[in-house]
């Protein structure tokens, strides 16, 4: 097929002499390279973003997923992408596509089971992202805290000073046509990132997730290891992960975060206000400059450190990326913030006790001065098992904590522990919330109101601020 189609393109090109067939003839190989994309589970954090890349490319694609609204799908939606119910008739609808197979999804699934049956051209996601790796400048960021915040921030700092494509876990995706750079989330669920080969990696951390995978702590840094190998030009890493640091990659390894001593590029001179997070860079002895970013806590300093080692490293002008640094606004669910009334509500994904650290602390710096309330749903029973004194350990850093009932998953529907033994373990414990009672929340004023989880939090959340929003008209 592909020998006809340069054949075609061959004749097309001989037989134009005028602009106006030169025109044609650019057309007539947009139309020869353009592909129809198919995607089972178009609705997926990495599913939707590649989606939308491949839309924008000049491809035609759709896809089908659960009849439940998600967050994902408003991206979709505004680009025109069809989205359809599961059904196995799709397949032979659409079976000229090329179809991209979600990771979640096992033989067995309606969708997977009849393309394997018809023998219909199908990929998985991570080879559908490969393919993108291979077309540019790739920067890939992974770690088990912390990649989607990294990701945006370079994708944002980046799209703003050379053509590039990103795809981001918060469901964000864009595709620019011949991009110079990719940015790219790399998930080390199931090790889902083992065949990229990236120019470029950033690793921001390696802690023990996923109970319901992967072993201990060392089968994770194994993980991390395969992916690192395969990265090749250069790697970022976080300079106090003892894990990343005892990686031995082909690719060169710079350090960045606040030692002088051991990293390559150090933040010095830092600086937390309730505006953001000041510092000045210095790589390998010489001082680039001060830097801020109106982002929180720590870890958002961490973030913007690798982002701007990065873009050192690919000769990117430093003002441009001071510049831009400014600019960053954040990426879905983490630290996302709204204002009723006189309570801020925090929207975060945060999971483990790790980001539960840096979500905290990032809302005690804006707000120093403010009552800090933590509403928490613990996300799959192996993760609270494996971190149950953890997650109790991380929450004491509110003034008050509260917890929903634990989301379960596909493959956990129960499990023998309960959110109730989690918030036995914590002095500030409040009690458990229900959808339906929101009134364990109500009394507080002036107060910073933190939802955290992975699971369906964000339904609570809606009818705390719809109550919230009836009591505080009410009052006026």
């Amino acid at each position: 097929h592909l020998m006809v189609s340069l054949r075609n393109i061959e004749s097309l090109y001989l037989n134009c002499v005028k602009v106006s067939c030169n025109i044609l003839f650019l057309n007539q190989i947009g139309e020869v390279m353009s592909k129809t994309y198919y995607f089972i589970g178009i609705k997926g954090t990495g599913m939707g973003p590649l989606a939308q890349i491949l839309h924008d490319q000049g491809h035609t694609v759709l896809g089908s997923d659960i009849d439940a609204y998600t967050y994902t799908q408003a991206p979709l939606e505004a680009a025109g992408i069809k989205i359809l119910s599961f059904n196995k008739n799709n397949i032979a609808n659409y079976r000229e596509a090329v179809f991209v197979r979600g990771n979640a999804f096992s033989d067995d699934h309606v969708e997977v089971a009849q393309a394997l049956a018809l023998g219909v051209h199908m990929i998985s996601y991570p080879e559908a992202v490969q393919e993108q790796i291979e077309q540019t400048t790739a920067i890939a960021v992974a770690g088990a805290h912390g990649k989607t915040s990294t990701t945006g921030l370079l994708a944002h700092v980046l799209k703003n000073i050379a053509p590039t494509s990103y795809l981001i876990g918060d469901g964000t995706g864009r595709g620019v046509p011949s991009s110079q750079f990719f940015v790219v989330e790399a998930d080390e669920y199931r090790r889902h990132f083992k065949d990229y080969v990236p120019d470029y990696a950033i690793l921001t951390n390696i802690d023990f997730d996923h109970p319901d995978y992967y072993q201990d702590i060392q089968d994770v840094t194994h993980a991390f290891s395969d992916f690192a190998s395969h990265v090749k030009k250069a790697i970022f890493a976080w300079g106090d992960d003892e894990h990343l640091r005892a990686l031995h990659p082909k690719a060169d390894v710079y350090y960045y975060g606040t030692n002088s001593d051991k990293d390559d590029f150090v933040a010095t001179n830092i600086h937390k206000s309730t505006e953001g997070s000041h510092f000045t860079v210095v790589f390998r002895g010489e001082t680039l400059g001060e830097f801020s970013v109106p982002l929180f806590g720590q870890h958002s300093i961490l973030n913007a450190l690798a982002v701007i080692a990065v873009a050192y490293m690919e000769k990117v002008n430093l003002t441009l990326i001071r510049q831009y640094l400014m600019t960053y606004q954040g990426v879905k669910r983490r630290f996302s913030e709204k204002q009723i009334a006189d309570i801020t509500v925090i929207d975060d994904y945060a999971h483990h006790p790790t980001e539960i650290d840096a979500t905290l602390d990032a809302a005690r710096q804006k707000y120093p001065n403010k009552q800090i309330i933590a509403i928490f749903q613990p996300h799959t029973y192996s993760r609270v098992i494996a971190y149950k004194d953890e997650f109790a350990k991380s929450l004491e850093a509110a003034d008050k904590v509260y917890l929903a009932n634990i989301f379960g998953s596909a493959r956990e529907k129960a499990g023998a522990v309960t959110s109730a033994e989690i918030g036995a373990e914590i002095s500030k414990f409040g009690g458990i919330i229900e959808e339906d009672n929101m009134s364990l929340l109500m009394p507080y004023e002036n107060a910073v109101m933190v939802f955290m989880g992975a699971g369906d939090i964000e339904k609570y959340e809606f009818a705390y601020e719809k109550l919230l929003g009836q009591l505080r008209t009410d009052l006026q």
